[in-house]
């Protein structure tokens, strides 16, 4: 820095001679808060890293939006709005969240690895709870084409 011509150097604050504590206790829980709100755990509550939705080649055909959403990782768990239940837990959800509301579409994010009769016993409560269209997540599997 040129100081010179105006004598600035003299009216600067020397610079510290120690390093200073707080810098590193700030940068360590900066690096902490990427580290902590940055995973997928985080982003995705409940849902495990392994979590992934079958894909298909006519994904998004036919695709509307839905109202409600829920993801099923097994045949006795489920994911709703931040809650986990079981099958007789989901089916009272269900039937309580469509209670007093037609024409609800629902979304059902199934695990890939779910077997087609859990897929379809959830359809059925979703049918019987008084839903009126059930749509079944899936990725376009020509995506990266």
């Amino acid at each position: 820095m040129i100081t010179r011509p105006l004598d600035l150097a003299s009216r600067l604050r020397p610079p510290p001679r120690n390093l200073d504590f707080f810098f590193y206790v700030n940068g360590c829980l900066i690096a902490l808060m990427f580290v902590l709100f940055g995973s997928r755990f985080v982003l995705s509550p409940g849902l495990g890293v392994d979590f992934r939705v079958p894909a298909a080649d006519s994904a998004l055909i036919g695709a509307v939006p839905t109202d409600v959403v829920i993801a099923v990782k097994g045949a006795d768990l489920a994911f709703v709005e931040g809650a986990k239940v079981n099958s007789n837990g989901l089916r009272i959800w269900l039937t309580e969240r469509a209670k007093g509301h037609a024409g609800l579409r629902l979304l059902i994010q199934a695990d890939a690895s779910l077997s087609t009769k859990d897929l379809t016993d959830i359809c059925e409560m979703a049918r019987v709870a008084g839903f009126a269209a059930v749509q079944i997540a899936a990725e376009p599997s020509s995506l990266g084409k």
